[in-house]
């Protein structure tokens, strides 16, 4: 019974290649269609050159055989046979692969009571980060220290990215490199169960050639899940600031985590913030 189920799903991974391979055009593939076909679609040689993987072995997966397909080479194919996000999962489970864990992306507004978190705290610059990190949500205080955040695109609103790209950040840490490295250990931790995410892997190929400081301390693999540090900033307009910073998971399914920094005790921080935001 198990050899007979085990044919049949390296049948039906067989038949599902062929048809989404016949579907797609040439030019799809960045390929000349000026060569007459005798059938609709792409060449099994060309899927082969494609997806890096020889033809002999991509023929035998095409004929059913019983051979193993790794994860790369199931990344390769829907790659190159366009498959959306429900195709690439069936031939995960064809495959007889688990499939990979990827990061949620979230875009649109969060909910009003969230919103209305934030912007109770008048002082505290504080926002809510999706789990790729991108700051979704904000209330005032967070965009005198950090930005005008209905300013900038969406890779920009990445925290990691921010740090690690804009000279901004780097002058308003006073000590950037230690903070800096926190925040690297942190990402680090949180997505560890998603190294096979398509959309993490060009992130941290893009931070590599935009940061020489990320390229050099992403290989150390130091990871690190402090959720309360000491920050202080040297405010353009302010001057020094000290706060309290602290992050808390948003209690949903969503992977929502708010950030909150908190005026110290003691210093001048809360009744500058006041002055400023209320001047």
């Amino acid at each position: 019974m198990i050899a007979n189920n085990e044919k049949l799903r390296h049948k039906e991974l067989a038949d599902f290649l062929k048809t989404r391979r016949a579907r797609i055009l040439p030019s799809q593939a960045g390929l000349s269609s000026t060569a007459r076909r005798r059938t609709p679609g792409l060449r099994r040689e060309e899927v082969a050159q494609l997806a890096g993987v020889s033809l002999t072995w991509y023929t035998w997966l095409e004929q059913g055989r019983p051979i193993q397909v790794s994860t790369q080479v199931i990344e390769a194919l829907s790659r190159v046979l366009l498959l959306d996000k429900q195709e690439r999962n069936h031939l995960y489970l064809l495959a007889n692969q688990p499939l990979p864990a990827d990061i949620p992306s979230y875009q649109g507004v969060v909910n009003p009571i969230l919103q209305h978190v934030l912007d109770s705290f008048e002082f505290c610059p504080a926002f809510i980060a999706d789990l790729r990190w991108n700051v979704i949500a904000w209330n005032r205080a967070a965009i005198f220290i950090f930005g005008d955040f209905t300013e900038m695109n969406a890779r920009q609103r990445n925290i990691v990215w921010g740090m690690f790209t804009e000279n901004y950040y780097k002058q308003l840490y006073t000590h950037w490199d230690a903070h800096a490295k926190s925040l690297l250990g942190r990402f680090r931790a949180s997505c560890g169960k998603y190294i096979e995410d398509a959309w993490l892997n060009q992130f941290i190929e893009d931070l590599k050639v935009q940061s020489a400081e990320f390229e050099l301390w992403w290989p150390l693999h130091e990871i690190q899940n402090d959720s309360g540090v000491f920050k202080q900033f040297n405010h353009p307009k302010a001057g020094l600031l000290d706060f309290e910073s602290s992050c808390f998971d948003v209690p949903d399914d969503s992977g929502f985590r708010l950030f909150l920094h908190v005026p110290t005790f003691g210093t001048e921080t809360a009744a500058k913030m006041k002055s400023w935001l209320f001047e």
